[in-house]
């Protein structure tokens, strides 16, 4: 019964790749989530291919609009760390757009690293949804290095809703807004795939790849859990941005980052 629920979970979620999207009203917003800086890009290479580039490095999340419903996706650096904390928080960039913490019903984390989970403990009541196997990497007796799980003691302490995500999710069920399980960079890393009524299709990479370079040409970091996933994620998003006739947002890559309206404007 299990093998069943599983697999018509995956269909349920592979349908929704294919259907339009709702008539829902959306729009996605970008939000800076630290503090921009030059990057050497082979740092991000484990066969060094990219000699001595240096590629403007950002930290970005995402608001996604969906009717009168809200979806953050990753929350940046903390505000308190050290030389990379953003100038606002994520928290008063929302109320420049009138909103508040409360209003947020999905927080949507790529994965547990600290430069993209540093400020999810803003928002309380929102309902987490974040790969399986990054979850078991959180809620394990001794975190990992790397595992940025202080944050999260709200939904460990089961005072919050979690949806540990071992598939894809169709996450308001027409299509419009897909987590993607893409791991690989950590065990549960995932993506998000955006619709937009005339943009079109948006794929929000997490940190699958992170500049133009590992895309084009599959590059992978050494310090990812595992280099097979992390190529078989990169070839997944680069197929479905063709099949689907999206483009692939980069979350770190600033010319990438740029093909987005500047905040408070947003993607329709």
């Amino acid at each position: 019964m299990r093998t069943l629920s599983l697999l018509a979970a995956g269909a349920c979620a592979l349908a929704g790749l294919a259907v339009p999207a709702h008539a829902a009203d959306m729009a996605l917003t970008r939000i800076e989530c630290g503090t921009p800086r030059p990057t050497a890009v082979n740092r991000f290479s484990d066969t060094f291919a990219f000699g001595d580039l240096n590629v403007q490095f950002v930290f970005s999340c995402y608001l996604v609009k969906h009717g009168d419903d809200y979806l953050l996706w990753d929350t940046g650096y903390a505000m308190n760390t050290p030389n990379a904390a953003p100038k606002e928080s994520i928290i008063a960039q929302l109320a420049t757009l009138n909103l508040k913490p409360e209003q947020i019903k999905y927080v949507g984390i790529s994965h547990y690293h600290g430069d993209h989970t540093g400020q999810v403990d803003s928002f309380p009541k929102a309902t987490l949804l974040i790969g399986a196997k990054d979850w078991e990497a959180i809620t394990a007796p001794k975190p990992g290095q790397g595992v940025n799980f202080k944050p999260f003691e709200h939904w460990i302490k089961g005072e919050g809703k979690v949806e540990a995500l071992g598939l894809d999710k169709d996450v308001f069920e027409d299509g419009s807004v897909v987590v993607l399980r893409t791991p690989g960079h950590t065990p549960g890393h995932q993506s998000l795939m955006v619709k937009l009524p005339q943009m079109g299709v948006v794929i929000l990479s997490g940190d699958a790849v992170h500049f133009h370079e590992n895309l084009d040409a599959n590059g992978v970091p050494g310090f990812n859990f595992d280099r097979a996933q992390t190529v078989a994620s990169i070839e997944r998003i680069k197929k479905l941005a063709a099949s689907l006739k999206g483009q692939i947002i980069i979350q770190h890559d600033a010319r990438d980052v740029a093909k987005l309206p500047a905040f408070p404007n947003a993607a329709k």
